[in-house]
């Protein structure tokens, strides 16, 4: 049996920690260096920054600051680079790094390039209809910014095969930056999992688990985390590293003397991200969450077993951007009494429309325009009560009402918009005036979430310069799939009950998938009677619940997913964030902070369940 292959990862999106390739390079020993750059709002980033600097220039130019760092390092001790801050221009991005080893005279460096999943230059050709996945709607009118598909880890695998002492890559699948260097590294087959091979399946599948843990950087050793106050060394948390092994199971860690921690808690957090349901899809296998086991295998150390693979789904995801038009938002105040009042008022005056039907189930941004006096074709309105009957401080006393606009004309939500808001300043309610002075409009893109056939991506690698045949990326004919677990729960016992907000008792991780918001829920430990606690969460959070909870879902589709493993519900909110983060103009656009708001609501807890006072439940 060969060691677990040592995988850290150096960042978790365009932005991140620029020291963090240098403290995982030095701060002890790893295999295979990895980062994930891009997200579905970096795609448009990206594709910005190519419009004004040409082709060749949409990749994360931070990846080459960062190499500058350690490339040298890792060409002497043998440490691969897996990373896709190629984004839009993968080649652009290997042929800056060729020259940063020509400046920095630490060759000879092999690079490899993978490409494919650009599927521009021949969207027009392609017979695919390119429906949205969110919202069913077909593309009409509608030109394409950029369109890639999500490749698996298969390219990379060949790439490190060949020699390659760097993977540079488009729009790969987070998790295949892990499985790539897994499957090169154990020698795993992927004609076997795409034949449907169930211990290639779970193999797969593992390191696919393995991927999601640490691809989103420090949020596996304590960032973002509900019980942050219990972990030590928070100004400075250490990147993730995973040691998996040939079976396909992990261990989750960080370098000794690094901030965080690394517990059952943080991996659990992390694991819960930004999915759906039990299955979460890869291009090379499926990872049955609701199989996942986690033990503390000792300090900083989490074994991630047990888990279930199913075949890969028959076609590619593609994550396609346009450019949707122009938008301008401003925000009013309403301070102290009869704030919804004001708010309507506000609302009428300005918008011809009151705030019920503003928030009414069913209306459309677009529906809302039409009913309204503003020249635009889309309207949306956002309500934020403060929530405090006694405030003490002016900021208590305030509430919210965001108003935002979108037209393909930037004049008609420039001044025509901000006039109506201006010019009732004096006119309508007691203690009136905006977060800020008007502005113009400014150019927002769309995210559309489709699919295309595996057969129509033609997935290209080369290494130095010269192409590398590889296998076509497909799947077999008949799905292998693994059967759902019973959901066995333990017996709630019944007792007094205590209002309290409910993130006394749990933890909570939260995020966003194109225009749905998912919030997963997990019970901690500490808690005394955590499998009785958990069947609790599970009777308790219902999708009704989640609507009472959450009020801004309350009009919304909602799936309530048990993972029962890991003591945890994912709750996906569809619709939540409209068509994206890079569209949507909420407060929280990509709904980081909802699981908080949902941990803070005050609810009835069981009070033979609750975690006795000072209890660490990271």
């Amino acid at each position: 049996m060969s060691a677990p292959v040592i995988v850290a990862n150096c960042s978790g999106f365009f932005g991140d920690r620029l020291s963090a390739a240098r403290e995982m390079v030095e701060g002890g020993p790893i295999d295979v260096l990895t980062g994930d750059w891009l997200a579905e709002l970096t795609m448009l980033i990206l594709a910005r920054q190519r419009l004004k600097h040409g082709p060749g220039a949409g990749y994360a130019r931070t990846f080459l600051t960062q190499m500058e760092q350690v490339l040298g390092t890792c060409r002497d001790r043998g440490i691969r680079i897996v990373s896709n801050a190629g984004g839009l221009d993968p080649q652009g991005c290997a042929d800056a790094l060729s020259q940063t080893v020509d400046a920095l005279g630490v060759g000879p460096v092999s690079i490899a390039v993978v490409t494919g999943d650009d599927l521009m230059p021949r969207l027009a050709e392609l017979p695919e209809e390119w429906r949205n996945l969110d919202t069913r709607e077909l593309p009409e009118g509608i030109s394409f910014l950029t369109a890639n598909a999500y490749l698996g880890g298969e390219p990379i695998s060949a790439a490190l095969s060949e020699g390659a002492d760097v993977v540079i890559t488009g729009r790969v699948t987070d998790a295949a930056l892990v499985v790539g260097p897994a499957a090169w590294w154990h020698g795993w087959s992927y004609a076997d999992a795409a034949a449907g091979d169930p211990a290639a399946l779970d193999r797969f599948a593992g390191a696919i688990v393995a991927g999601h843990a640490i691809e989103c950087g420090a949020q596996a050793t304590g960032g973002n985390y509900s019980f942050f106050g219990s972990l030590p060394g928070m100004e400075h948390p250490g990147f993730p590293i995973a040691e998996i092994g040939e079976d396909g199971s992990s261990v989750i860690t960080k370098h000794p003397g690094t901030g965080g921690a690394v517990t059952v808690g943080t991996v659990t957090a992390q694991l819960l991200y930004e999915i759906g349901g039990r299955a979460y899809a890869n291009p090379d296998a499926t990872a049955r969450f609701d199989t996942i086991r986690l033990t503390q295998e000792g300090t900083d150390r989490v074994l991630i077993d047990g888990v279930r693979g199913e075949s890969a789904p028959e076609r590619l995801k593609v994550a396609a951007n346009y450019l949707g038009g122009f938008r301008n938002s401003m925000t009013l105040v309403m301070t102290g009494l009869d704030a919804r009042a004001k708010a309507d008022l506000a609302l009428r005056t300005i918008a011809g429309v009151d705030l019920d039907s503003a928030l009414e189930a069913g209306v459309s941004p677009g529906v809302l325009a039409q009913r309204s006096s503003l020249a635009v074709s889309e309207l949306a309105v956002e309500w934020v009560p403060s929530g405090v009957t006694d405030p003490r401080e002016c900021g208590e006393a305030q509430s919210f009402l965001r108003l935002t606009v979108r037209d393909p004309d930037p004049k008609a939500v420039g001044k025509p918009f901000t006039a109506a808001v201006v010019e009732s300043a004096l006119s309508s309610y007691p203690g009136m005036f905006p977060t800020a002075p008007p502005g113009e409009g400014s150019p927002y893109g769309v995210y559309w979430p489709t699919t295309v056939e595996r057969e129509h991506v033609q997935v290209r690698l080369a290494v130095d310069g010269v192409e590398v045949p590889l296998r076509p990326h497909l799947r077999g004919d008949t799905a292998t799939l693994v059967p759902n677990p019973d959901l066995r729960l333990a017996e709630v016992r019944p007792g007094d009950t205590v209002d309290l907000p409910l993130g006394t008792l749990v933890g909570a991780r939260s995020g966003d998938k194109g225009g749905d918001a998912n919030v997963g829920v997990w019970i901690p430990r500490g808690v005394p009677h955590p499998d009785e606690a958990y069947a609790w969460l599970v009777g308790f959070l219902d999708e009704d619940r989640v609507r009472t909870l959450l009020p801004e879902a309350a009009y919304l589709a909602i799936d309530v997913h048990p993972l029962p493993n890991l003591r945890a519900i994912n709750v996906v909110i569809h619709g939540l964030l409209g068509r994206g983060v890079s569209e949507n103009a909420r407060s929280d656009p990509q709904a980081k902070g909802l699981g908080e708001h949902l941990r803070a609501r005050v609810v009835p807890i069981p009070a033979h369940l609750l975690p006795a006072s000072g209890t660490d439940l990271s």
